[in-house]
């Protein structure tokens, strides 16, 4: 019947959204359900809300989409890390490829992913998303491929493919409850070597 916020939230509706109690709030459990909530006591610390009505929620989409990205120069990971979680990635990987010119040590890498994972939690809430999709460790092309052997669809969209035919077939056998993989390459692309590798 009750539920309490506490972390960075509390600054966030207290502070930002400057909520007081006896406003109303939408929580999410990262479940397909949202708790309609009114906000009881507001502390420094923690908000106390009191569950008013539990709702499916819909934003999520019927499938499971990993985006598996070539890590671009500059800023620009996370703008896409942003508008891929505002379309509804279920997650997003950032991948090493032969062009990636961005090179990164461990701490530089844990630093970028909790930076990046910030910036997928905050396009997620304000996209009204029940899930925060997660951006996982940097992999390589080949861990990619291990990581995506089971999926029910894989592609990768390549300037040196023949016609559309084919990838209208795939998009179009893909259901509810698949996990489908994306790889987009870094600004060069991929090489025409890592794109057989892929497939084989």
């Amino acid at each position: 019947e009750t539920i309490w916020i506490t972390g960075t939230d509390v600054n966030h509706i207290r502070n930002v959204l400057r909520m007081k109690e006896g406003d109303q709030i939408q929580i999410s459990d990262g479940s397909s359900q949202v708790r309609l909530c009114r906000i009881v006591q507001i502390e420094s610390e923690r908000i106390q809300t009191e569950i008013l009505s539990v709702e499916e929620s819909f934003a999520e989409l019927p499938v499971q989409i990993y985006l598996f990205q070539g890590i671009p120069k500059g800023d620009k990971m996370e703008w896409i890390i942003q508008k891929a979680v505002e379309l509804g990635v279920y997650a997003v990987v950032p991948m090493k490829t032969n062009r990636v010119v961005v090179k990164l040590d461990k701490k530089k890498e844990q630093d970028r992913i909790r930076r990046w994972n910030g910036i997928a939690e905050s396009a997620a809430k304000q996209a009204g998303r029940t899930v925060i999709p997660e951006v996982l460790p940097v992999m390589e092309l080949k861990e990619v491929c291990h990581f995506i052997r089971e999926f029910e669809c894989k592609m990768i969209p390549y300037e040196c493919a023949e016609g559309v035919e084919q990838t209208r077939k795939k998009i179009g056998g893909i259901t509810g409850g698949n996990r489908v993989g994306i790889l987009i390459g870094p600004e060069g692309g991929f090489e025409k070597e890592e794109v057989e590798t892929a497939l084989q």
